[in-house]
């Protein structure tokens, strides 16, 4: 009896191991299709830090505040490279600025929204989260028709109020990938640097108006189409599905 007993609990241990690496197959194969899921447009809480990794897209996304005397060589380089970006722009500049939000437009780039007063949104109430990203809409669409429907918070802050704040007006929450620190880093090399180093398909480039940036933009964009990669709208780069 001791020996069937025996070979009874040794066949309820095979039997039970067998199911536990079944279940450790399921969840291994649950793992697999996440990370699959990552490698493409995903996002983090609701906020996209890249586009489709899978892909050789790659923007160039560019906020805008201040720095209007070097837009013009900044537009000037990426049409003579046939290069089609994103100006995230912000209300207060916009009002003063309808000449070069229109021709920001004209020439095919996306514009995207950068709140209104560049308040830091993680610090303020959802009524004007709503209120800074409505009424640089608002005001956008009176200049250039443009219906917006991407927000970058100023500064890159922001908290699930923001999200659902931008998710209530009908617009998608962009941080980046990459920062070419050209705000505080007055140095056209490092911000070439930043800006390809280790460069993967799905990066979003933040850059800013400056007279360094303006000076590296030519270089980066010709390291980027040597490289084989696209240079696309941020837009184009998430996906217009992606979630």
């Amino acid at each position: 009896m001791k020996k069937v007993r025996f070979g009874v609990l040794k066949i309820r241990k095979h039997i039970v191991n067998a199911a536990i690496a079944i279940m450790l197959g399921v969840v291994a194969g649950f793992a697999f299709v996440a990370s699959g899921a990552v490698a493409s447009t995903s996002t983090i809480n609701g906020v996209y830090y890249n586009g489709d990794k899978t892909s050789k897209n790659v923007s160039l996304m560019i906020n805008v505040y201040w720095g209007t005397e070097y837009l013009d060589d900044m537009l000037s380089t990426l049409k003579e490279h046939d290069v089609q970006t994103t100006f995230f722009v912000g209300g207060v500049w916009a009002v003063k600025n309808e000449d070069y939000l229109i021709k920001i437009r004209d020439e095919g780039h996306e514009i995207a929204n950068h709140g209104y007063h560049h308040k830091d949104h993680d610090k303020i109430s959802e009524k004007e989260n709503i209120n800074q990203i409505k009424n640089t809409h608002t005001i956008v669409k009176q200049l250039t028709g443009v219906e917006m429907n991407l927000f970058a918070p100023p500064s890159g802050a922001y908290n699930s109020t923001t999200v659902e704040a931008a998710n209530s007006l009908g617009y998608r929450t962009i941080m980046w990938t990459r920062d070419t620190i050209d705000w505080r880093d007055h140095d056209s090399e490092l911000i070439y640097s930043r800006a390809i180093k280790n460069a993967c398909g799905g990066d979003l480039i933040l850059m800013h108006p400056t007279q360094e940036t303006a000076k590296a933009l030519p270089k980066i964009i010709q390291y980027f189409q040597q490289n084989g990669f696209n240079l696309t709208t941020v837009s184009e780069n998430i996906g217009k599905n992606a979630v």
